[in-house]
This record gives C-alpha cells, structure tokens and sequence, in this order.
C-alpha cells in the first residue's frame, strides 16, 4: 500500500466527515476526489440539515467531552479557510425532570471535567426562560461551551473551498461498488475512478456499499419537527441557547432560530430501525405534532407552537454509540457517528487525513472512540 507524501485519494459521501476529510488531505498535498450522490449538501444525509448542536457535555467517563477541545480548534482551522465562521456559540441549556436522567449524567460530567455552567433552581429558570413550564422539572443548568453549526452553510462553503484549490467534487455520482483490494469504485452509471487510498464516508448509506458492516451498524429512520412558537415567546427563543435536554425519558433537544433557519424539536423516542436509509423518507401526516408533542414537559403551551416543516433523516448506530473505523484492502471505512458525530465532524477529516497519510490506523481507531489521554 503506497503511503508517499502525496496519494491519490476517493472520498465517497460528502457529509460532514467526508468533507472535512476532503479539506484536510487536499491541505497535506494529496490529490483529492469526492463523490457524493445526491447535490452539496445533500438534504437527505445525516449532516445535511440546517444546523446541528456542538456542546462539551457527556456522560461522566465518556471521554468525548475532552475531546471537544480539539474539534473547537479543528472548526476555528476551517473557519479561517472559508473566511468566515458558521458557528453561533449561543452556549446551551439542560433541564433535569427526574433522578438519573440524560441531563443529570451530562452535569456529573461537566462536573468530573471541571467545565463551566451554571445552575438554576426552577423558579429561577423559568423567569430567566419563559417557554418553559413552572413546577414541571427539578433544576437547569446553562453552559456557555456550545451552541449551533449551520451545517448547510459549512457544506456549501467546504464544496466551494475544495474546488477552488484544486479537488474533483462530483455531485448526483451514486457509488454502486468499491473494490477495496484494489482502490477502484463504480459509479451506478458504470465508469470506473482508481485511487491509492479510498476512504468511505457514507453514513447510513454505509450498508449498501459494504453489507458486512451489519453487525456493528444498526440504521434507524427519524424524523425532526420545525415549529413556529407563539408571537409573545419568539423574542426568548431568538435569544435562548441550544437546549441540549429537556430532561426525563424524551431524549429531546431544540435548536432556536439561527443562521436564518427555524427552529427544531428533536426526540430520540421518534427513531425507527429500517434496513434501508432510503426507506420512507417522506413525512406522514400528524408526525411533526407527534414529535413537537413529546415536549410538554417542561416546555410550556407545546399545542402553540405550530409545526412548519418535517424533515426526515437515517442514522446509523453502535450499540456503544461511538464512532466506528474498518480498514479494508485499500479502503478505511468511517461510519456515521450514531447522531452526535457532527460537532467533531472537522476535527475527524483532519484525523482521517492524518491516518490515511501515516498509515496510523490504529491510532485514529483509539481516538475516535475518545480512548487517549
């Protein structure tokens, strides 16, 4: 396997990871070609919605909260290449409902960490934030490490930058085959591109590309609620953080207004295991209620907020939610990253690169599962 100072190198996916990736080798001299098969970005993939959460908590013992460190320096390296920044660090905010819950084990791990935030009492939250609903939770915290990447943006302004120095991006390119002994794929309309080194992006698509993977990679169809709050509460959201968790067993999350999209409600309870990511991908009728529902507790007058658009996604998991890394013959596979790959998304394409470019695999591997000191 040739591993020169500069290769020739095929990234399949132009997510997040596939981008970045993408950037990162053409910035350490290697000749570079993605392929992606839809448009950039792509409004069907994991990364191709309007904007995705980046905050330092998790779980205490995780590991990836230090790891955050890195992806704010990785983002700010972007950043200074695109010229401008994609980032609103409007911190965020988590709501505690019972013991034991998610934002409970993501304080502890604030905590354990020795990062900031600040924590609220009920009465005092609810005055400070006036969407949420009185006597319906135990305490919140705000942390000012955090807030939304607008993923679009970062796509656009990632596909402009690679052509502009010198990369082939091909958008609507479908990859029907890889030969990874050898470093060819095949395009669904049958031409043929050869590289040194392929590395596979593809997130839930991952599946169709390499079907072995399907005992390490669960896919699951979800769905995301964009809602229009009531008129006397849109000027609180407009200045609110990110809500990391709203506590109990919702798994849920908002992003407000920002970088000119609307708001989102996202519930981990709305997932559906499918063996295919392209399988129902359109919304069904009531979904957006169903989904902007769940949120009553803690957020006040939910049946106000009116749903504006559905936006459906697939993902694909580990059953330890971290990320995963196959190197096969000429190809390194990188999965997606189980919902919270996204904000390490330009610290993973400059791994990757460097992985490719050194032949350190197992390194990447240990790192990706947030396994180094």
């Amino acid at each position: 396997m040739k591993n020169a100072a500069s290769m020739t190198v095929i990234v399949v996916g132009a997510g997040i990871a596939g981008l970045a990736t993408a950037w990162s080798l053409l910035k350490s001299g290697h000749k570079v070609t993605i392929v992606e098969q839809g448009p950039i970005p792509n409004p069907l993939a994991a990364s191709g919605d309007h904007h995705r959460i980046i905050r330092r908590a998790y779980p205490s013992g995780s590991g990836y909260g230090r790891l955050i460190t890195e992806a704010y320096l990785a983002w700010d390296a972007l950043w200074a290449d695109l010229g401008e920044s994609h980032l609103d660090a409007r911190g965020f905010l988590c709501i505690s409902r019972e013991p034991g819950d998610e934002a409970e084990d993501y304080r502890k791990g604030l905590e354990e960490g020795g990062y900031p935030f600040e924590l609220f009492q009920p009465e005092v939250a609810v005055a400070r934030y006036p969407f949420l609903e009185a006597n319906s939770f135990r305490y919140a915290y705000f942390s000012p490490e955090g807030g939304a990447l607008h993923c679009r943006k970062i796509a656009a302004g990632l596909a402009a930058w690679l052509r502009a120095n010198g990369a082939n991006v091909y958008e609507h390119s479908r990859v029907a085959d890889i030969d990874a002994e050898n470093g060819h794929i095949t395009l669904e309309g049958g031409d043929t591109m050869h590289a040194d080194r392929v590395v596979v992006t593809a997130g839930a698509w991952v599946l169709k590309l390499f079907p072995e993977l399907g005992g390490d990679l669960a896919t699951y169809r979800t769905a995301l609620a964009y809602v229009e709050p009531p008129a006397d509460l849109r000027a609180a959201w407009a200045a609110a953080p990110v809500i990391l968790d709203v506590g109990g067993r919702t798994d849920g999350y908002i992003v407000p207004p920002t970088g000119g999209a609307g708001m989102k409600f996202g519930s981990g309870l709305h997932k559906v295991p499918t063996s295919d990511a392209d399988w129902n991908r359109s919304p069904v009728p009531g979904e957006g209620e169903a989904i902007r529902d769940l949120f009553s507790p803690p957020i006040a007058r939910v049946g106000e907020y009116r749903v504006a658009e559905v936006v459906t996604c697939a993902y694909t998991f580990t059953a330890d939610e971290k990320f995963l890394v196959r190197e096969k013959g000429r190809c390194l596979i990188v999965s997606a990253c189980s919902g919270h790959g996204y904000k390490f998304g330009a610290a993973v394409g400059r791994r990757v690169a460097a992985a490719v470019g050194d032949g350190d695999i197992d390194g990447l591997k240990r790192w990706l599962r947030a396994e180094v000191d």
